[in-house]
């Protein structure tokens, strides 16, 4: 996320020197990019390929992953263009454009993620009620809320200024500098709301997701094996760590600089370490076709079932028929035996037990 153009008319301190450097840095950038999306392309053509994919829950993801897939296309490659090139060649009109576009995505993305931690916490603690909880029309409230903000904290408040500090950069148009200007209560607000908050709750709800996981995984011993509960439960643990933690790496370094930046002035970070955080936040958008569609079980079958297609079609579409029609049979084979074990008890939201067949958590987890 970055915006408005400053006075700064010196040669930046984090322009590269070194042609090796800069090379390297322009394959790494541009590797980043590429994964951004086609990752996230391969996620929206699962779900629009696979019917069993189109859920509810799943329009969350697809909204992540268009979010991603956008900031992919329409702000990294002149975020790479700005880093390695160390001027802004595209003018003050469209450095806001530019700006507002990334304040938005990012913000956008981050809520995306915060909307799926709150529908898997409701499917894990209540899943009785998750199709009362969760319908159609909520879902559509939380992605038009999401975007609502987005667009208040980037076009709304950047075009009137709302981030600007009381000294202007009027009559520095000539500067090559596209840089995001912040104040205090801009800083704050927006770092709270875009992910300070949304952190917290997140670590609340996936610590009482993981403790349910734990639960269950306990529970299944009188009807599986001790190891096989161990590993369900392992699985669980791995993923929500991987979820977080992917989370808080790539998104609390640039918050935290960004609030300072707010309190202590656009020039207190140094560039070098503006730039490192800023794309580490954009990694983010690379991992989450990774962390929240591959690791789910029904993404995997639906990403097999694209590229065995992809690659069948270049020779025979049979092909890509009799993988399909392989799949469809052990994912139905597995029903009957899922209806003979016997239901498991889960805590809900409320304290009182509620009975739901094994599995129900097994969705969220992605075994």
């Amino acid at each position: 996320m970055e915006p408005n153009d400053t006075a700064n008319d010196t040669a930046s301190s984090s322009c590269l020197e070194s042609t090796a450097f800069k090379v390297t840095l322009s394959v790494v950038l541009t590797i980043l990019i590429l994964i951004t999306a086609a990752g996230n392309v391969v996620v929206c053509l699962a779900v629009g390929l696979n019917r069993r994919l189109r859920s509810l829950t799943n329009c969350f993801i697809v909204s992540l992953a268009i979010t991603d897939l956008l900031l992919g296309l329409l702000v990294l490659p002149f975020s790479a263009i700005y880093q390695l090139s160390c001027r802004w060649s595209f003018g003050k009109v469209f450095c806001n454009i530019y700006i507002s576009l990334d304040v938005m995505l990012c913000t956008a993305s981050i809520l995306n993620l915060f909307m799926i931690s709150i529908d898997r916490y409701c499917a894990v603690t209540d899943p009785l009620r998750y199709p009362v909880l969760v319908t159609p029309g909520r879902v559509t409230i939380s992605l038009v809320s999401i975007w609502v903000i987005s667009i208040t904290l980037s076009f709304l408040s950047i075009h009137l200024g709302w981030n600007s500090r009381n000294t202007t950069s009027e009559g520095h148009h000539t500067s090559p500098k596209c840089k995001f200007q912040v104040n205090e209560v801009y800083g704050l607000v927006d770092g709270l709301v875009t992910f300070y908050l949304p952190l917290l709750i997140m670590c609340v709800t996936y610590y009482r997701i993981f403790k349910i996981a734990r639960e269950q995984a306990r529970r299944i011993n009188h009807i599986s094996s001790w190891q096989a509960a161990t590993i369900r439960e392992h699985k669980a643990t791995v993923t929500l760590a991987a979820v977080m933690g992917a989370f808080i790496v790539c998104w609390f370094p640039y918050f935290t600089t960004f609030v300072y930046r707010g309190l202590k002035g656009d020039d207190a970070i140094n560039e070098v370490v503006e730039a490192v955080v800023l794309w580490l936040g954009y990694a983010n958008s690379a991992l989450n076709p990774i962390l929240y569609a591959a690791l789910n079980r029904d993404f995997r079958n639906a990403y097999q079932q694209l590229f065995c297609c992809r690659l069948a079609g270049r020779g025979s579409h049979e092909t890509c028929l009799r993988f399909n029609n392989a799949l469809l049979p052990k994912s139905q084979s597995q029903e009957p035996r899922r209806q003979e074990e016997k239901p498991l008890k889960l805590q809900v939201w409320s304290g009182t037990e509620a009975t739901a067949p094994q599995g129900a958590t097994d969705r969220v987890f992605g075994e």
